[in-house]
């Protein structure tokens, strides 16, 4: 039976891994960025083999335009692998190591590059800003911890809570939510890494509009839910808007295009 409450001298040994997230929040890192590289290339092929690829070369150099605008203002030294998934699932996910996933169902609802941007900026910093491996660690010190090891994804006792920490359902990659703080800072770090590649930070607002009527108002109450409403996106995604630098706000010419 695993004890619910660790030792005071492992508790001390864990918080040596305290860092801050990119918005100056106090979060504990657990695991090295080889394991979560690993867990993430493990994921992510795993993915590709459940989910029917898309091969429309001109979809593909779309997303492939898009994802290489913003990374560009990421790590240039990792190549991102995109992939775009025949789904009707309005969602797209990226995994650390560098692996982006798109689902046709989401351009629905992402008519535009900007909003597609907006997205894929979102997901782009759930991996840039640790998420996962802070999750992962909040259930190691919980004491549902995970060995990140070759076998993490083929024993079953495991498979779940990696998946869920990477922000994925066990059996077709659907992203499960991240915490409500994680995911109000994705929105803002992700409108910021839009607006700086170039990406018209405006179109993250029509996205949320667009997502909320696609909803159906069927979107549950905000504190039943660890995503925030549509409408406090909306409203701090103004808010952030209105504090980005003059030239971030003024959208660039991009060749990306469907």
């Amino acid at each position: 039976m695993v004890k619910k409450i660790l030792p005071l001298a492992v508790l001390s040994s864990l918080i040596v891994g305290c860092t801050a997230s990119p918005t100056g929040r106090n979060q504990v890192l657990l695991y090295s960025s080889g394991d979560m590289t690993q867990l993430g290339a493990q994921s992510f092929e795993q993915i590709k083999q459940q989910e029917k690829i898309n091969t429309d070369p001109k979809l593909n150099n779309y997303v492939q335009c898009i994802a290489d605008t913003l990374t560009y203002y990421v790590d240039q030294s990792t190549h991102w692998e995109v992939i775009v998934f025949d789904s009707p699932q309005v969602n797209a996910f990226a995994l650390p190591g560098g692996h982006i996933g798109v689902y046709t169902g989401l351009f629905k609802v992402a008519k535009t590059p900007s909003q597609l941007a907006a997205v894929m900026g979102h997901e782009i910093v759930h991996v840039t800003a640790n998420h996962s491996n802070e999750r992962l660690s909040q259930a190691k010190i919980t004491g549902l911890g995970l060995q990140v090891t070759d076998y993490a994804l083929q024993d079953q006792a495991y498979k779940e809570t990696a998946m869920q920490a990477l922000g994925l359902g066990i059996q077709y990659g659907v992203a499960l939510p991240y915490g409500r703080t994680q995911e109000s800072e994705a929105d803002i770090v992700g409108l910021e890494l839009m607006a700086k590649a170039g990406f018209d930070p405006q179109e993250s607002v029509t996205l949320w509009q667009n997502m909320a009527a696609a909803s159906g108002g069927n979107q549950p109450p905000e504190l039943l839910s660890t995503h925030p409403s549509h409408d406090t996106r909306i409203k701090d995604l103004r808010k952030a808007i209105a504090k980005l630098p003059a030239e971030y706000r003024r959208p660039q010419e991009l060749s990306c295009s469907y």
